[in-house]
């Protein structure tokens, strides 16, 4: 069982796990399903879900909403994330002639209340920019957040896959704080460890939300010799934590981050969302989380 936490100064909260959707529509639940899936991580105390607009093809948001709708008091222990900016070329949307990014006032507004409207709910607990606009006017996207909190449509804002500085100009424009970066991390992909991404959100004592942390299954299934080199150090490490599973190493070896990480899990399998929730209870000393480090990277440290 795990609780929620204060993921920013300003003591929003989310839960230490988070139940990501994106690949809801590939589930092939029914409402019902959908609604015991729900609620069995709820048990698990995974009370945060993460959803963005543009996932299963602008599908997985009103999948999500009709299986609330069978149960709707269920809202009030939920927090729903959800993000916005990106265009998919999509059957939805014949007129579009490339994917790209849309970060004006008009298209966060809009995006909002679809948004809104697939859910079957009046707000939205977090509202994140999904990935950063080159032609990211932050004066625009202050005036959108400002409107939509003032209407009362989203309570708290953040963003997703954000440098440091993009972090920064961002901020730079607001009344009240940004409270997340959902970023990619994971032993396959280190660059957010090395950036200064994490570092900025220690500093400024903001929790992390960590997507793929598995590596999107590649640590398991490629054969790549960084991916063999991890397999065979997941496995010994395993072996001196008792049998635990791989990717409750991994789980484990991000928790050890002093950004205090929260880290979304995938999977519509509660079984596999269980085991990830039991790796709370691993505890890895410093020098197994180098030899991690050491067989993504190929080298000791310097």
């Amino acid at each position: 069982m795990i609780s929620r936490v204060e993921a920013a100064p300003n003591g929003f909260q989310l839960s230490e796990f988070i139940q990501g959707y994106w690949r809801l529509a590939d589930w092939q639940m029914s409402p019902v399903q959908r609604l015991d899936f729900l609620k069995q991580h709820l048990e698990l105390g995974i009370t945060s879900i993460d959803h963005a607009d543009i996932y299963g093809n602008y599908s997985c948001e009103q999948l999500f909403g009709e299986a609330l709708a069978l149960e709707p008091a269920l809202r009030q222990q939920l927090e729903i994330v959800s993000k916005c900016d990106i265009k998919l070329l999509s059957d939805k949307y014949p007129q579009r002639t490339v994917k790209h990014y849309d970060t004006s006032a008009a298209h966060i507004v809009a995006s909002v209340e679809a948004s809104l409207t697939h859910l079957g709910t009046d707000y939205l607990d977090l509202l994140l920019i999904h990935r950063p606009d080159p032609l990211m006017n932050a004066d625009e996207v202050a005036e959108a957040f400002t409107r939509l909190q003032a209407s009362g449509k989203v309570r708290h804002f953040g963003v997703s896959n954000f440098t440091p500085y993009q972090f920064d100009l961002l901020q730079s424009r607001l009344d009240f704080s940004l409270v997340t970066n959902q970023v990619e991390v994971n032993p396959i992909n280190l660059f957010a460890l090395h950036d200064g991404t994490l570092d900025q959100m220690q500093m400024k004592r903001i929790r992390p939300m960590i997507w793929s942390a598995l590596g999107g299954g590649a640590i398991f299934t490629s054969q790549t010799e960084q991916a063999h080199r991890l397999r065979t150090v997941l496995s010994n490490i395993s072996e001196e934590l008792g049998g635990a599973g791989l990717d409750q190493v991994i789980y484990a070896w991000l928790l050890k981050l002093p950004c205090q990480p929260l880290p979304i899990i995938g999977s519509g399998n509660i079984d596999r969302v269980r085991a990830a929730v039991a790796a709370k209870e691993l505890s890895l000393t410093r020098e197994q989380w180098f030899q991690i480090w050491e067989a993504s990277q190929g080298h000791e440290v310097a």
